[in-house]
């Protein structure tokens, strides 16, 4: 799973805490996805942004939010998750979103840097999506060439979406905001053709044959 970071504050004094903690181990956070859980704190978005570009700054990416305010969304956000475990399953058939009606067709390449966000429905890559950039959809993922960066289906809680990709190198996966990083993703599945489900709270990969 990703490593989680929870601030608290005052923020600047959490930051030379971490400071220190980086300059005793300076490849702790070398290549490690980072959650910011911000549970702890109550930041308008621009103040959240500017934490973020503190922490990559410090070599940490943040991959998603955790804890965030409802409806905190921005392009210059990550997305919102609900980390590994849902808070409660009373209730969970009427959580559930309603299927998404539309789809959104990419017919390039996502290139690093890059964020497609579409909230009301599947989106569908006929190329590759780059490490460092990332694919959110209200609905399905379908990447047609290589997933490398972040791909995060369901994103307004629609358990029933699913990821498909070619080929499986990517950073991130999330669906309705439970997710698994490249460290967590079986070796017999990396660069082979695969689709991503949940079942429960578990993400499920399997290979195409």
């Amino acid at each position: 799973m990703a490593f989680a970071l929870a601030p608290e504050p005052p923020v600047a004094d959490w930051l030379d805490d971490l400071d220190g903690a980086i300059a005793r181990s300076p490849g702790f956070f070398v290549g490690r996805p980072a959650v910011l859980d911000l549970a702890g704190l109550t930041l308008p978005a621009a103040e959240i942004v500017a934490l973020i570009a503190a922490l990559e700054t410090r070599g940490i990416r943040i991959m998603g939010l955790e804890g965030a305010a409802p409806g905190l969304a921005g392009p210059d956000l990550p997305p919102v998750l609900t980390s590994g475990r849902a808070a409660s399953n009373e209730n969970s058939e009427q959580a559930k979103a309603p299927p998404p009606a539309a789809s959104l067709m990419i017919d390039l390449p996502v290139r690093s840097g890059q964020t497609i966000y579409h909230p009301g429905g599947d989106v569908i890559i006929l190329g590759a999506v780059s490490s460092g950039a990332e694919v959110v959809a209200g609905g399905s993922i379908h990447v047609y060439g290589t997933l490398r960066g972040r791909a995060m289906a369901g994103a307004d809680g629609d358990m029933k979406a699913r990821i498909f990709c070619r080929r499986i190198d990517a950073e991130l996966l999330a669906i309705a905001g439970y997710y698994r990083t490249v460290d967590d993703l079986e070796p017999e599945l990396r660069s082979k053709p695969v689709q991503a489900w949940l079942d429960g709270e578990t993400m499920l990969i399997a290979a195409f044959d």
